[in-house]
């Protein structure tokens, strides 16, 4: 599946308003020593406000209030805007606008989304885009499967890394062959943050199957040939 990765925001007047409430109130709570420490914390991957999360919640409904339902087109600006600015804070509005109103939107947004992906990339925003967008939009158009199929080829680790995760919020409507086989295709990846995905989304569908889990595991693990990583094994195993 071929995309065109759009990255310029579309005109929007219910972004302008978002975007001008947003950059005014934020601010305005602005904690600097907390900020340097979440920064720290999430290894200066972006600066900080410094907004607790009760805080952060309270001032976006304060932006929010009595604006319409977004369309596809607002939801893309809000989302690329956001994501432009500086600190982290503007990107944890645009998931969690996202995740609110992803039936909002078509599988025409899945190269949006990954845009979002790749951009800045911290575990952060992409688990959650991984789980409740990316996820959403396979769900709602089963066409985007193969999408995923490419996606988990990616050299981009945090494209793999969604591909993997993408199913977390499925429970019964998991693809089960399409998670085993994605979990073998990066079992090899030295990569931290592939091998703890592969191990929680093994683990999140254990909660549903979790024969299908320990079968999986110990077709993979056996004393001539381990597949997958010890890491991968005891993230996926850590419930049963």
């Amino acid at each position: 599946m071929t995309v065109t990765v759009r990255t310029k925001a579309p005109r929007s007047d219910l972004a302008d308003t978002v975007l001008e409430r947003l950059v005014t109130q934020y601010p305005q709570r602005a904690d600097p020593e907390r900020a340097v420490r979440m920064r720290a914390y999430m290894k200066d991957v972006a600066p900080f406000l410094g907004l607790a999360s009760p805080v952060r919640r309270e001032l976006s409904r304060a932006v929010l209030a009595g604006t319409p339902r977004p369309d596809e087109r607002d939801c893309t600006a809000i989302a690329l805007r956001c994501w432009e600015l500086p600190e982290r804070e503007y990107a944890y509005f645009a998931v969690d606008y996202l995740r609110r109103h992803v039936k909002r939107c078509s599988s025409g947004f899945l190269p949006v989304a990954r845009h979002l992906v790749t951009t800045r990339s911290w575990w952060d925003t992409v688990d959650l885009l991984a789980a409740h967008v990316v996820g959403a939009l396979v769900e709602a158009d089963p066409g985007l499967r193969s999408a995923m199929d490419e996606w988990i080829e990616d050299e981009d680790l945090w494209v793999a890394r969604t591909a993997l995760l993408h199913q977390l919020r499925y429970k019964t409507a998991t693809d089960t062959e399409r998670l085993f086989a994605y979990c073998v295709r990066r079992s090899g990846d030295s990569d931290f943050f592939i091998r703890k995905a592969i191990g929680w989304c093994l683990r999140e569908y254990a909660k549903t199957d979790p024969d299908a889990v320990r079968g999986f595991v110990d077709r993979n693990v056996d004393r001539d040939r381990d597949v997958l990583a010890p890491l991968s094994v005891r993230e996926a195993l850590k419930n049963l």
